[in-house]
């Protein structure tokens, strides 16, 4: 019997577990070559690596992912925060960002990172940097600025790994993947314009800034035009209901926009059934546009008009930044193009 192979344990003892330096003897490799296979690295060559995975598995050597996590200086966990900030009693109903959070968690699996989901009391910015100085977390993919602009601003001049989606601003100190806000409000009163709409309605918090840009490129398309008038209807929380009431309120007013620009597709349906109830029907009456085009609005009746943000590369997009950050690297922000989708409102 060859003397590299350990020896059979004796009766009642346990047998040893192949150890790192017990791999790189049989392989015929050191160590480092061993630990650079184990963590993937591409500086080892196909053959090497595949003559040192099938001398692990022979062996039955199982690497000891808590150990690997501390030599590496990484959890292997990065947290994603939601902004139940800005949802009635911390209800999101919105499929938009399920729809993030699935690029996401699908991005973060194939990297092999585990997703810790909207860990609790990370209320400012000192709580986010002492969960991560406590390893609690690699880094953060926030999903929303809401209306915590000047937390994320802090938290990066802190040191703290993060990417955010929202408004991609020069000056914000952060990186950041959003759409071209300012280009989808242009859009919108675009539409309008050609419709000979004159008394258009955006409904949004223009505390947060992605709502703002897309209120500023509105009333820039409404300059543009002779007669076109631009009112504004905040909407304090973005769930359907809170923002059907709301509209349903300013409908009891009197108020009869001709055009509606909606912060999101799901407030611009929350909008269609306000304005029905009124009697008010879209395009007959009025011309909506939505954001987001999530796959509701294609089949909602009337089917949406609505702006597009390439949410489909998004997710990815936030998970590689981020790992760009922990690898020492800086990440630069990414602005994404929007485009109409124009359906039966």
């Amino acid at each position: 019997m060859s003397d590299d192979l350990p020896k059979a344990p004796g009766r009642g003892a346990r047998a040893a577990r192949p150890t790192m330096q017990d791999i790189a003897r049989l392989a015929n490799v050191s160590m480092p070559t061993v630990s650079r296979v184990l963590n993937d690295s591409p500086l080892v060559t196909e053959e090497t690596r595949a003559r040192v995975l099938e001398v692990a598995r022979a062996q039955g050597y199982v690497v000891n992912r808590n150990a690997q996590k501390l030599r590496n200086a990484r959890t292997g966990t990065v947290a994603v925060m939601l902004d139940f900030a800005s949802h009635r009693h911390g209800a999101i109903g919105d499929p938009f960002i399920f729809e993030l959070l699935a690029g996401v968690s699908e991005a973060l699996s194939i990297r092999d990172q585990e997703l810790l989901l909207s860990p609790p009391g990370l209320d400012d910015a000192r709580a986010f940097e002492d969960f991560f100085r406590a390893r609690g977390a690699d880094g953060f993919i926030i999903l929303g600025q809401g209306t915590r602009d000047a937390m994320l601003r802090t938290m990066a001049q802190r040191g703290v790994p993060m990417v955010v989606w929202g408004a991609v601003r020069k000056d914000s100190g952060y990186c950041a993947v959003g759409s071209d806000n300012i280009r989808g409000g242009r859009l919108a009163g675009k539409y309008f314009r050609e419709r000979a709409r004159k008394r258009w309605l955006f409904l949004g918090d223009i505390r947060h800034e992605e709502l703002r840009l897309r209120y500023e490129g509105l009333c820039l398309e409404a300059e543009a035009a002779e007669g076109v008038t631009v009112d504004f209807l905040p909407i304090v929380s973005m769930a359907f209901t809170a923002t059907a009431q709301t509209v349903s309120s300013y409908l009891v007013g009197g108020a009869r926009p001709d055009a509606v620009f909606a912060f999101s597709d799901t407030a611009a349906m929350a909008a269609l059934g306000a304005f029905r109830e009124h009697g008010l029907t879209a395009p007959r009456d009025f011309s909506l546009v939505g954001y987001n085009d999530i796959p509701p609005a294609a089949h909602f009746t009337p089917a949406l008009t609505t702006i597009n943000q390439k949410t489909d590369v998004a997710g990815a997009l936030l998970v590689e930044k981020l790992m760009q950050q922990l690898d020492g690297a800086r990440a630069r922000s990414t602005l994404l193009p929007t485009e109409m989708v124009i359906r039966e409102t």
